[in-house]
């Protein structure tokens, strides 16, 4: 798959990832497998409304169970912007988890408390959390809750943790291109705020382990263009007839997504400048959090009825409320904002050898505003995320596998 004018097989991945093949009438194996559905053929037939993107990576085991990746595209394209919402928040953990192996300073880990303080317009304290263990806030219980119920201020302490710079300089480093990480979520925060981060502290007791002064971005990160969307958006409560311009938003492309999954659970697989400076606890602590249910995640403790097994797990299962089963695992991060409905996700079968990565994204915006609530989300965006996973995953059950993959080391104890 050609990106940034390289071939990635080549410039990213020490294993091969093979071409997809064109099947009958011209069709890739995704229209193939899609356009006889009944709930994803009309989306499909209004792609370019539903600005449609998938990218659907096979995994098969050669004899020493390493994988081997096939990638199948459907309008993957970094240049055809969409909002990734809250998705960009796995990648605010794995640059939260390496600052601070990087930081290499003695008894600050994860695990440590943090004090957040404020020293610039728009910023906000942190000096307890009472949904943590002990009641005080750590990079650990802000990544738990950032996969669990894809908590904002959770993603927006990470944020400020790594600060704006960073957050960006260390993608771009790493060859991770098509991002633009430009703001806090769910709060209205200017461009000036956004790139000052909050000053903290990391302490045990009376003893403090590091500070860190507030961080300023001296760079302003916007798109090279307008990306104007819709017919009109509503702006301080009124309706504007014009076109939302994304151009100082968040942006990353689905290729990145899965690239960061890959990232996360192949960094074997990877060459050496893809990786990110990750310790083995902190491999076993993402695939945990990443595919912990809200009922199996002890602090914060969530009401089922409000966070059902599918809250965040939106494909396969993402158009219903039912229980999902004990055997498939979904390592994944949704979004869902402004109409775009994403999911990235590592999803594994236990019980009948089954993986494959998935990324994809659906516009549900009918009526053109922008910003106004009224998206087609259970409607149209759940239902066709759901059974777009479903589709693959039977695919996946009926294809031809030389050797069974040993998934044993994705099985995750939940328990406290």
């Amino acid at each position: 798959m050609p990106k940034n004018g390289v071939n990635a097989g080549v410039a990213v991945f020490a294993t091969c990832i093979y071409p997809a093949a064109v099947y009958g009438d011209g069709e890739t194996l995704l229209e193939s497998l899609l356009r006889p559905n009944p709930i994803c053929a009309p989306v499909l037939a209004a792609a370019t409304k539903h600005e449609v993107q998938i990218l659907y990576t096979q995994i098969d085991r050669d004899a020493a169970n390493r994988p081997h990746f096939t990638q199948h595209e459907y309008r993957v394209n970094p240049e055809d912007y969409f909002y990734p919402a809250s998705t960009i928040k796995l990648a605010g953990a794995l640059l939260a988890l390496e600052k601070l192996n990087q930081l290499g300073i003695a008894g600050v880990d994860r695990h440590t408390p943090v004090r957040i303080d404020s020293a610039f317009s728009g910023q906000t304290e942190v000096r307890e959390d009472p949904t943590a263990p002990d009641g005080l806030p750590t990079i650990a219980h802000y990544i738990r809750k950032l996969f669990a119920v894809s908590d904002n201020d959770a993603y927006n302490r990470l944020y400020e943790f790594v600060g704006q710079q960073r957050m960006n300089e260390g993608l771009l480093e790493k060859g991770y291109r098509d991002v633009r990480l430009t703001h806090r979520l769910a709060i209205a925060r200017s461009p000036e705020e956004n790139r000052h981060t909050n000053p903290l502290t990391f302490y045990q007791g009376d003893q403090v382990l590091y500070q860190q002064p507030m961080l300023v971005n001296p760079h302003t990160w916007r798109a090279p263009a307008p990306i104007p969307k819709g017919e009109g958006h509503i702006q301080d409560g009124a309706l504007v007839a014009a076109p939302k311009d994304f151009v100082g938003s968040n942006y990353m492309s689905v290729e990145v997504l899965q690239d960061l999954l890959m990232a996360v659970f192949f960094p074997e697989e990877l060459s050496t400048d893809r990786r990110f400076d990750l310790r083995p606890n902190d491999y076993r602590f993402l695939y945990r959090a990443m595919s912990m249910l809200p009922r199996e995640c002890p602090h914060p403790q969530y009401d089922p009825k409000k966070y059902y097994d599918s809250y965040v797990k939106f494909f396969l299962f993402g158009d219903s409320k039912a229980p999902m089963p004990d055997s498939v695992r979904i390592f994944n991060k949704v979004g869902l904002a402004y109409g775009y409905v994403t999911d990235n996700a590592y999803i594994v079968d236990f019980e009948r050898g089954v993986e494959f990565l998935l990324t994809a994204v659906v516009l549900v915006n009918e009526n053109g505003i922008f910003n106004d609530g009224a998206y087609e989300y259970d409607e149209v965006g759940l239902p066709f995320l759901a059974e777009l996973g479903r589709v693959i995953y039977k695919y996946e059950l009926e294809r031809k596998r030389e050797y069974r993959p040993d998934l044993s080391k994705w099985r995750i104890n939940y328990g406290p």
